[in-house]
């Protein structure tokens, strides 16, 4: 609890300085880090770059929300759970755990919000079922899970994995304060600050790495945003409760995942062991430049965003049609994707 609270404007930009002066110093600190190798894990990177930006990154996020005033019961535990498990991305950072325990450990630090909170998406409400909150349960334990990962997987060249969460964050701020959701708002404005600020060193060719500290973190604050984000939609739209237009933001990093993943099964290949068959690396594999590369993300990531706000800005027909423009959208781009050979 805090005894005071400053204007959100001024505690973006405390956050984007913290996070950049936090970052620096870690790149100070461990600029002579050396990683473990693992076997038959395959990286475009090889050099041993930091991977502590995401651990200065979190400690700035988290003593930003210091002045956002008392925190709500919610954020404060998801908070708390963040943190542990942006430190056991840090032990995966330097000692490289077991797939098997890193993937344990997710579902523990996920089941344990969503149980104590009652937060989930109310897929049985959907369905007019009723299995006692075990679909709703088993659900959103899967999606949190998805997310994770799937920005866990989009760390795979300089600056990508913060401008594809940076972008969410900013969708999901402007869509929460046209809800009136204005904590969401505020929280998704900090996380962006704070990914801004790292970006200062990450940024092609980059200085330093979220890491699995990063990733983890990130997608985990993501993850629980898009549950708690309370969506009251109008009348005659495609998307209804429990169905929150928050969680079609993430259309960018899903997409990769389900590139990466389908390509790895169909190949006989383990989805944990990392490659070059990332949709970043197919792009570099066509001849386009690291920049190149970020600017499709980002236009991507807009243009799903605008078919988006569209699905839920009209009713009726309109609001169907834009809908099945957006699945579309996704489907072609994802067969785009899969048909680019990845990177040698």
């Amino acid at each position: 609890m805090t005894l005071f609270q400053i204007p959100i404007i001024y505690t973006v930009l405390f956050a984007l300085a913290l996070s950049a002066l936090l970052n620096r110093i870690f790149l100070v600190l461990t600029k002579e880090f050396q990683k473990k190798s693992i076997k038959k894990e395959k990286r475009l990177n090889d050099t041993n770059v930091s991977p502590f930006g995401g651990i200065a990154t979190s400690i700035a996020f988290f003593v930003s929300t210091i002045f956002l005033g008392k925190a709500d019961e919610d954020f404060l535990t998801i908070g708390i759970c963040a943190v542990i498990i942006s430190i056991i991305g840090l032990i995966d950072d330097v000692f490289n755990l077991n797939w098997k325990s890193k993937f344990l450990a997710q579902i523990l630090i996920i089941i344990y919000p969503l149980v104590k909170l009652n937060i989930f998406i109310n897929l049985e409400a959907y369905l007019n079922i009723d299995l006692h909150d075990y679909l709703n349960l088993g659900f959103s334990l899967a999606w949190i899970l998805v997310i994770i990962n799937s920005i866990n997987f989009i760390d795979n060249m300089d600056g990508l994995a913060v401008i594809v969460s940076g972008s969410i964050c900013l969708q999901i701020a402007i869509l929460a304060n046209y809800s009136n959701i204005y904590k969401v708002t505020d929280i998704s404005l900090l996380l962006l600050a704070t990914l801004l600020g790292f970006l200062i060193y990450n940024f092609p060719p980059a200085k330093i790495y979220l890491g699995d500290s990063g990733t983890l973190f990130v997608g985990y604050v993501l993850g629980f945003i898009s549950i708690i984000y309370d969506w009251n939609p109008g009348e005659g739209g495609l998307l209804v409760s429990p169905f929150s237009p928050i969680l079609f933001i993430f259309a960018v990093p899903i997409l990769d995942f389900l590139t990466v993943t389908t390509h790895r099964i169909s190949k006989n290949k383990s989805p944990t062991v990392g490659g070059t068959d990332h949709i970043s690396h197919r792009l570099l594999n066509l001849g386009y430049s690291e920049r190149k590369v970020l600017l499709e993300f980002l236009l991507l990531s807009f243009l799903s965003y605008c078919l988006l706000i569209a699905t839920i800005s009209v009713s009726g027909f309109l609001s169907y049609s834009f809908g099945v423009i957006y699945v579309v959208f996704f489907v072609f781009n994802y067969l785009r994707y899969k048909k680019l050979d990845p990177l040698s």
